[in-house]
């Protein structure tokens, strides 16, 4: 990656935080953004602080895809972000009107101590809710200055009227002389007075509506309720992936609930061990528009539950993703009402109008796939749907529904493939070969027989960036063969490939499922360091330096290709 002069240079200038008084005054708007990435990447938490409290632009967007290699911003520069951004809320310089931390969040745990997405959901719950405490202290500060003003006042004048009482109250020529002098005064001053007079009233105009105020929220016991108006204009909207769990629930419930100077918003939002009512919830606190997805693990909704959450989704217009992971949808038991279940189902999805991604993984929906996927209205980009122990007529449907055509990206791992299922799946294949550029079959028991039958119908996938195949039973040979077609694929860049029966350690049955793979150790002596070399030989071969070959099944990242 080649780095500009200008980039270069911002991260010397910010280096120095000690001459940051002296530049940062200096610094006209155009390079604001290139420091402030010199100052995410160089780790530099204060001159992020800096540059964010007096951004110069109504929108700051912070986040997005990473590029290969590029890790997530530092946890101490996020939070210095965050703190800047409320201080920024009293600073003139500040012009900041919309933070967009949409994709933001790393992964817990990585390289240079990135904040994972909780992390992220709880600390802009937390900045939402302080910021609004401080305009309610701002506020009621503005209010003593104001009564403090008008009690000056009052006092002012009283003693104005007792001095006038006391000099008219003496001998008569005294009284004359006194009253004639005040009226001169009087005449003289009349501006004075008169300007005096209407900032009086002024101010009683709003001690009176403050008055009516704090009536008006005081309860029965007599206890005075918080305002809920307080700076009710929004003056910066914050927009990011929230990630909710059991734990941090009621925090980000509050945040979305506060009106105040921050408002929160969510582009997309994953739940985990979330109940129906408390999704519910905060389904009923987000805005209607610019909320694109949800994505809903762990969670026993069950079928009545994503029956009852349908209805609430589809008041949502710009809703693109559903996700469901181990949600305890099972439809393989023989349940009473299960077809009323199922048409219910079917009416809550025919509602997503907008619906381009479905994943369902775990939800034991064999011969159920035709009531689902037809009643979407628009044809889907994304599907996912591993272990989910589709049948034939599943793969039968999908290889002609009004899906096939669109798919960008298909997962169907850890479902059984055989020669029954394979003619489906060639349809498949044929039917999105100019559109497919992801797609997965990972434990999905392919042998060398299977994968023979398959590999030009995969060949014919024009626009495949990447190819998952790990946990496939194949052996040395099978595996050179795919090795082989894949370098074939100008568009491919990935490819997972599985590790061939040949570096098992001894032991291994003859045709072993997913699990055993992933569970049987092995062999880490020549066969490993043999396979790696043949296939970087293919690769040199056919000087395909753009295709990157991985067996390692744990970081293997699809979404890194582009």
């Amino acid at each position: 990656m080649v780095v500009s002069l200008v980039s270069l240079c911002a991260r010397e200038v910010v280096s120095d935080h000690s001459s940051s008084p002296c530049w940062l005054r200096w610094v006209p708007r155009e390079l604001y953004r290139a420091l402030l990435e010199a100052a995410f990447t160089s780790h530099r938490p204060l001159a992020v602080g800096e540059l964010v409290q007096r951004w110069p632009e109504r929108t700051l967007r912070v986040g997005g895809r990473r590029k290969q290699g590029q890790n997530a911003p530092n946890r101490l520069c996020i939070q210095a972000l965050l703190l800047a951004v409320v201080r920024g809320l009293s600073d003139r310089r500040c012009a900041l009107q919309v933070l967009d931390l949409c994709g933001l969040q790393g992964d817990e745990g990585a390289m240079g101590d990135p904040m994972g997405g909780w992390s992220l959901t709880v600390a802009l719950s937390t900045m939402v809710v302080q910021a609004r405490a401080g305009a309610q202290r701002a506020q009621r500060r503005e209010g003593e200055r104001e009564r403090k003003r008008f009690s000056a006042l009052e006092r002012e004048k009283d003693v104005k009227r007792e001095r006038g009482q006391w000099k008219r109250e003496g001998d008569g020529e005294g009284v004359d002389r006194t009253e004639l002098g005040v009226n001169n005064r009087e005449n003289m001053g009349s501006n004075v007075t008169v300007g005096e007079e209407e900032l009086i009233k002024g101010v009683r105009r709003r001690m009176e509506i403050e008055r009516r105020r704090e009536t008006a929220l005081t309860g029965s016991g007599g206890s005075k309720k918080e305002p809920d108006d307080v700076n009710s204009e929004v003056l910066v909207h914050v927009r990011a992936d929230l990630f909710v769990n059991a734990r941090s629930w009621e925090r980000v419930r509050a945040a979305l609930n506060t009106s105040g100077p921050l408002k929160l918003q969510c582009r997309y939002l994953r739940l985990e061990e979330i109940s129906v009512s408390s999704i519910k919830t905060l389904l009923d606190l987000l805005p209607r528009q610019g909320f694109m997805g949800i994505d809903v693990r762990y969670s026993s909704l069950g079928v009545a539950g994503l029956v009852e959450l349908l209805p609430l989704l589809s008041t949502f217009p710009a809703l693109r993703s559903l996700r469901l992971h181990y949600c305890n949808l099972d439809f393989r038991r023989d349940h009473l009402g299960q077809e009323e279940a199922l048409r219910d189902l079917s009416q809550g999805l025919a509602k997503l109008q907008e619906l381009r991604r479905l994943s369902l993984t775990a939800l034991r929906l064999p011969g159920q796939l035709r009531v689902l996927l037809s009643s979407l209205p628009q044809p889907l980009e994304i599907l996912e749907l591993p272990y989910l122990s589709l049948s034939p007529a599943d793969l039968a449907y999908l290889s002609c529904a009004h899906h096939a055509s669109t798919l960008q990206q298909l997962d169907l791992s850890e479902n059984r493939l055989d020669e029954t299922t394979l003619p489906s799946i060639r349809r498949l294949l044929c039917q999105a070969s100019t559109t497919l550029q992801h797609l997965s079959l990972s434990g999905c028991g392919l042998t060398d027989g299977l994968l023979a039958l398959l590999l030009p119908s995969l060949g014919g996938c024009c626009a495949l960036k990447s190819l998952a195949l790990a946990l496939n039973p194949l052996s040395m040979a099978g595996l050179m063969d795919l090795v082989r077609m894949a370098v074939r694929m100008p568009s491919l860049r990935h490819l997972l490939y599985p590790n061939p029966l040949e570096d098992y350690q001894p032991g291994l049955p003859e045709l072993p499922s997913s699990a055993q793979l992933l569970d049987w150790p092995l062999d880490e002596g020549m066969h490993i360091n043999t396979t790696s070399s043949q296939l970087n030989r293919v690769l040199t071969d056919s000087g395909r330096s753009g295709l990157f070959l991985t067996c390692d099944l744990l970081n293997y990242d699809k979404d890194l290709v582009d």
